[in-house]
């Protein structure tokens, strides 16, 4: 038997190989090919996944532009998200789905960094706000949601935790804080964004929360996103694959198998040493302070390789630059 690992769900199925008959992924075999409501892989495409006792599930991922990673010693299998998304349209997740019609703030957050204490802030700002349409959506990276509870007691506005890194995966989040606008239509009004919404770091950061926040006022209210951008930045098929070694290495750590968890974590560093929301953000899953030691050491290690750790957009900070690369004891 093998743990699948897809869409948000884990479900136990008879091996990688998916026998004649069976759904793969949510596709049905129709007599011109595999479909999902309307669309369709054609079946003489469909035919580069089909072996002779059935369909090999990483090879059709592959057809629908899906990356998988299997490890077969531990009996495991994550196949990621679509790689091609409508242009300028932000990907869907339920929470975003029922604010349609709302200008959307998309504040990606954890307990492990130190913006937690913007939470608060960002409150403060979703009710301000939302007389004008607008909405503040936060979406916890913390692998273990006990952690986020905490600090997500007092907010009123929509809060979600991506246990599974998977929303993380579709907004190609690589640290936090990192904030996505998304306009009434579900288009993305700016792309992946540093923004804080207190100056607790601002010494380190170079960053004005005061001049974040009249950038979010400006959108809100006058429609000014501030920026030409309206794609999010895509990730790099070596991105891509350290989230699904970085899943295995998440559902791996629950399960008490310390040794091939860190193994698939070791995997995801080397295909993505810059991304610290698997490289901090798992860990606490690994039984290491996120704000010790070996935090300090990483940040030390990207400072080093001239990897920037926060990713501001240049247009709302006025004459204020902020320092490359600069990190915060977040």
């Amino acid at each position: 038997m093998i743990t699948l690992l897809a869409d948000g769900r884990e479900e136990r199925i008879a091996g990688p190989i998916v026998p004649h008959g069976e759904p793969v992924l949510g596709w049905e075999r129709k007599p011109h090919g595999w479909c999902r409501g309307d669309a369709c892989v054609p079946a003489f495409r469909a035919a580069a996944a089909e072996t002779g006792e059935g369909v090999d599930l990483v090879a059709f991922a592959g057809l629908l532009g899906r990356q998988a990673v299997a490890d077969p010693d531990e009996g495991l299998i994550a196949v990621g998200e679509p790689a091609d998304l409508p242009p300028g349209r932000a990907p869907e997740f339920e929470a975003l789905t029922a604010l349609r019609g709302t200008r959307v703030a998309v504040v990606f957050w954890a307990s492990w960094c130190g913006c937690r204490y913007d939470l608060p802030a960002w409150e403060a700002l979703h009710r301000e706000l939302g007389g004008h349409g607008f909405s503040v959506l936060s979406v916890s990276l913390d692998r273990d949601p006990e952690a986020a509870r905490e600090w997500l007691a007092e907010v009123t506005h929509p809060a979600v935790i991506d246990t599974d890194g998977r929303i993380a995966e579709l907004y190609n989040v690589i640290n936090v804080p990192t904030v996505v606008w998304v306009d009434a239509e579900g288009r993305i009004a700016r792309p992946q964004d540093t923004m804080t919404a207190t100056d607790t770091f601002r010494s380190m950061n170079g960053l004005s929360c005061e001049r974040a926040a009249a950038a979010l006022r400006r959108w809100v209210i006058d429609g000014d996103a501030g920026t030409t951008s309206r794609e999010l930045r895509a990730p790099t098929g070596e991105e891509r694959r350290a989230r699904l070694h970085a899943r295995l290495a998440t559902w791996l750590f629950r399960a008490g198998r310390t040794a091939a968890a860190e193994r698939h974590l070791a995997r995801a560093a080397a295909l993505a040493p810059h991304d610290l929301a698997i490289r901090r953000g798992l860990m606490p899953l690994n039984g290491v302070d996120p704000f010790g030691e070996r935090y300090f050491a990483l940040r030390e290690e990207l400072e080093a390789a001239g990897i920037a750790i926060y990713r501001p957009l240049p247009d709302w900070q006025g004459d204020e630059e902020p320092a490359a690369g600069a990190t915060a004891p977040s």
